[in-house]
């Protein structure tokens, strides 16, 4: 092919359907991250996406680490962004693809542009392009390369090759419009003119972005790209360049972006953005998953809570959203609480127990010798629980010998001294005579308390609360007594008392 026949319309034929299907065959996609962090919240949910395309649909999910950046990518990085993947329950299906390891193969396939007429060697100096920039004063266009090398005539380029100078691999981009239907944007069409000539391989002939993601797709017989709509510009130039190849390009689904409460995009400014962060905030990975797939998509009618298999079965392009998602950290906590609440006992329990152990609340030898009490306990604080951090917090009044009081809760719920006084002695007191430590015994002692005093049951309930706990906030009061056991409870009783006391 000569170079100048290169030069061609290309427009693929138009969908008559406004959503395409994701595949007729079993797709196989990719998450491809570069290891210069750790795994962010943005592409946890692309990875997500992406896992849920190929379970939903019996195809292939495959790991790219894209670490051709050696100054930036570290093996900690790539250590993180496994360990993530690992802790949401993402699992890939065959071997890790190294970016780095296909730079035979990327070099190989700008050959055969080169070779075709479909790319040609630039020798501008980065100072004639700087020139070139400052000469470019027509209207408001941007700067595009003028392709001056690209008419240089065969001696000349001869001679510059004898001669050992420096060039770079341009891609001649053809003349018409580059268009695709996208699996959420439906079609999207760029005119060819907007794009310059860009670079496909630096002067060292390392792959440049499009070059190298083009190259490794093909190689890893990519069918369905998923990612974010940030890179629709790069689309219509990895399109070029599959067809360029001869490649028939995969289809192609760009999600929305996840924006801030404040509309922005997510940033370090908005808290927490890697999911190791969240990991140690006490978030389930069960909750996290569940609130990234609900970042632009939806399961549909009001369903909001799932599990990771609920999700494998109802994934599907048409529930793909357009505008840009919200992460509501609070909306994450409310999520996480009810994976608490719905999650048993023995599942929390080695989450919870290093957490109490490290916190000096007590001992994991402890914890297995009164094992059934302990599941017991976890249930009944996984209720009222945000996260797993808000449940140590409020273990330790079940294990401490002496608590400390939330002065916010002391001074709403213990304003009168006097009468705080009297109604815990009296409560202590009727609560050691007691015959059988059960529930509805100490309501109904309570409650009989409440009649004589003359006051509402919850006037009794909830200085007793503070009391027991130190907090305001806690599970049923008689809840509470009974997962303390009587000498506890009337132990930290005695101690309120004294702290109340006028010295």
């Amino acid at each position: 092919m000569s170079q100048k026949s290169w030069f061609a319309i290309v427009t693929p034929e138009p969908s008559n359907s406004k959503k395409m299907p994701l595949e007729n065959s079993p797709p196989r996609v990719r998450f491809a991250p570069s290891p210069t962090g750790f795994l962010h919240v943005g592409g946890a949910r692309t990875a997500l996406f992406n896992w849920l395309v190929a379970r939903t649909q019996g195809g292939v999910f495959l790991l790219r680490i894209e670490d051709t950046d050696k100054a930036r990518s570290t093996d900690e990085s790539t250590a993180a962004i496994f360990a993530g993947l690992e802790w949401l329950g993402l699992d890939w299906d065959e071997e890790v693809v190294y970016q780095a390891s296909g730079l035979a193969q990327h070099q190989k396939d700008a050959d055969r542009m080169l070779a075709s007429g479909a790319a040609y060697r630039c020798f501008c100096t980065p100072e004639e392009l700087t020139e070139q920039r400052k000469a470019m004063t027509v209207g408001k266009e941007s700067f595009k390369y003028d392709r001056r090398c690209d008419r240089l005539s065969e001696e000349e380029r001869s001679a510059r090759l004898a001669a050992g100078l420096p060039f770079v691999t341009r891609f001649r981009v053809p003349e018409g419009t580059t268009e695709w239907d996208d699996l959420v944007h439906e079609r999207i069409s760029f005119p060819n003119k907007d794009i310059e000539d860009f670079v496909i391989l630096r002067s060292d002939a390392t792959p440049i972005y499009n070059m190298a993601v083009v190259s490794d797709d093909i190689a890893m017989k990519i069918t369905l790209v998923m990612r974010g709509d940030d890179h629709i510009s790069n689309t219509p130039k990895q399109i070029l360049l599959y067809r360029a190849l001869g490649v028939e390009p995969p289809k192609f689904a760009h999600v929305p972006m996840i924006h801030g409460t404040d509309g922005k995009k997510l940033s370090k400014r908005h808290g927490a953005t890697a999911v190791a962060d969240y990991q140690n905030e006490g978030i389930l990975p069960s909750a996290m998953v569940n609130f990234l797939a609900l970042l632009g998509w939806s399961p549909g009618g009001d369903r909001e809570v799932m599990t990771l298999a609920d999700m494998t079965k109802l994934f599907s392009a048409a529930g793909l959203q357009k505008k840009a998602a919200v992460f509501d950290p609070k909306k994450l906590e409310w999520m996480n609480g009810q994976h608490l609440s719905r999650i048993a006992a023995s599942e929390l329990e080695p989450l919870v127990t290093p957490m109490l152990v490290q916190a000096d609340i007590v001992s994991e030898s402890e914890l297995v010798e009164r094992r059934e009490w302990y599941l017991a306990l976890i249930d009944l604080l996984k209720i009222r629980a945000r996260t797993t951090h808000d449940m140590v917090r409020q273990a330790r009044p079940y294990f401490a010998a002496r608590i400390t009081y939330d002065p916010d809760s002391t001074a709403k719920s213990w304003k009168d001294v006097d009468q705080t006084l009297t109604l815990l002695q009296s409560a202590r007191e009727r609560l050691s005579k007691l015959h059988e430590w059960r529930p509805d015994s100490m309501e109904g002692a309570l409650r009989a308390l409440a009649d004589e005093l003359g006051v509402a049951a919850g006037k009794v309930f909830q200085p007793l609360r503070v009391a027991l706990t130190g907090m305001s906030v806690s599970p049923g009061i008689f809840e509470v007594l009974e997962a303390m056991g009587r000498d506890l409870a009337l132990a930290r009783l005695g101690q309120a008392i004294e702290h109340i006391r006028p010295e």
